[in-house]
């Protein structure tokens, strides 16, 4: 059922930097949303409390069979989309730095928060980098043209730490566990495939 949101109201988009997915939905959400007249707010949470900790399942990658196909199926959608996934890619990280940078830039420079995002997943997962060390987030910040001394204070900040904390908390409190999840005038679709029905929804006003 639509229409819990305006039709201009911004999409909800969800994710953790350590999911491949997240990486290939994040390279079309703002142009998708922006299609359709829409901004995007961005919610980094982790995937760890959400899929681990309150559902109870084990790490995906650690998941036989499904494990292996789940690789195997990121870097396949990431070369439709002409993205080349590295082979040799970080498969398990902590994005907790990357996520804390990322609440940092929405509240100090909120315009380049969507390019933050992108950058610093294609820094993980094009160009192999480790995103748990700070040096790296950093880098990816000093690129925008951030501040990295006043985001590596930031970082430390334990304000910062317990929004990191309650974001997380918040999104499970609204029903969202896997990473990508997009939320649309209400409707909450799960998966980097789901971006054609996201648009469809906006297209239709719902159905």
């Amino acid at each position: 059922m639509a229409g819990t949101q305006r039709p201009d109201e911004p999409l909800d988009f969800y994710f953790d930097f350590v999911s491949p997915f997240g990486w290939i939905a994040a390279e079309q959400i703002g142009e998708l949303a922006r299609r359709h007249g829409r901004g995007v707010r961005f919610h980094p949470f982790l995937l760890k409390a959400t899929v681990m900790e309150t559902m109870g399942l084990p790490a995906l990658l650690d998941t036989p069979l499904k494990g292996m196909y789940l690789v195997h199926d990121a870097r396949r959608s990431a070369r439709l989309l002409g993205l080349k996934m590295s082979t040799e890619a970080p498969l398990v990280f902590s994005p907790i730095e990357a996520a804390r940078a990322t609440m940092w830039i929405k509240r100090h420079a909120p315009e380049l928060t969507e390019r933050f995002v992108i950058a610093a997943y294609r820094r993980s997962w094009v160009q192999a980098k480790d995103l748990a060390r700070r040096e790296t987030v950093l880098d990816v910040a000093r690129e925008l043209g951030l501040d990295p001394r006043a985001l590596a204070v930031g970082l430390d900040d334990p304000r910062l730490k317990e929004e990191l904390r309650q974001a997380v908390a918040d999104t499970i409190a609204h029903g969202v566990f896997g990473s990508p999840t997009v939320v649309v005038d209400g409707e909450t679709f799960w998966g980097a495939d789901r971006l054609g029905q996201v648009a469809t929804w906006m297209e239709r006003g719902g159905w």
